[in-house]
């Protein structure tokens, strides 16, 4: 599964309370924030509401094996 990084890079100031309740969803509490989640529909049907706030990169993943260090 693919990881994306989120940052909320313009206010909720004078939205509407639903696309201030995805942007909490999503886990923002401050301006300039970057959160990190698993790339699902569920999540990406969320940025896509509210993606005139949102800056949303891929982020490289890499597996590690148990006994790594």
């Amino acid at each position: 599964m693919s990881k994306i990084k989120i940052t909320l890079v313009r206010s909720t100031i004078g939205l509407p309370q639903n696309q201030r309740k995805i942007v909490k969803a999503l886990g923002f509490r401050k301006l300039n924030q970057n959160v990190i989640h698993e790339s699902s529909p569920t999540i990406n049907g969320m940025v896509h509401k509210v993606k005139h706030l949102l800056s949303v990169e891929d982020v490289a993943v890499t597996e590690r094996k148990k006994g790594d260090s």
